[in-house]
């Protein structure tokens, strides 16, 4: 397995994973995927990430600001997915590791993430790659009609200060 940086090409297999993530119903609010575009303009060009295995996209993350303010431009929200056909082996885990990692470098002091308490294996990767749980953020908003709790999680670098 490779982890390289997510390129344009990459679109149409990490836009399938994603869409495997929406359809399992516990990874985003999202319905649907964006266009490369509106994603490519939404996540930083500098922290995003696939991995491979025998020539085939099987997992990304990315970084997304948390605002356009300045003084939060080192604040980032986590996306991380996994083709579900390649789950519980650890690349979810990988992933995140090498974002944090790519992060810091970037001068990112504070990675945030709001996982549905659902999904169990998110919770799991995050807390050990160094995220805390700071609180359930109870009915924040809707998905198919249903309120969804999420858990906010950070992680502060001890890198960048």
């Amino acid at each position: 397995m490779e982890i390289r940086k997510l390129l344009a090409e990459d679109w149409p297999q990490v836009k399938l994973i994603y869409e495997k993530g929406i359809q399992a119903g516990n990874a985003t609010f999202q319905t649907s995927a964006p266009s490369w575009e509106e994603w490519d303009q939404s996540h930083l060009s500098s922290c995003r990430i696939v991995i491979e295995s025998n020539n085939r996209l099987i997992g990304w993350a990315a970084l997304t600001p948390v605002s356009s303010r300045c003084v939060y431009a080192g604040v980032a929200e986590v996306s991380v997915y996994v083709d579900p056909a390649h789950s519980g082996k650890g690349i979810g885990f990988m992933l995140l590791n090498e974002l944090v990692k790519k992060s810091e470098t970037e001068g990112i002091w504070t990675l945030q993430a709001g996982i549905f308490p659902e999904n169990i294996a998110s919770l799991r990767i995050h807390e050990k790659a160094g995220f805390r749980i700071l609180g359930i953020r109870e009915k924040i908003g809707k998905q198919n009609g249903i309120w969804r709790d999420t858990v906010l999680l950070e992680r502060r670098s001890s890198l960048v200060i």
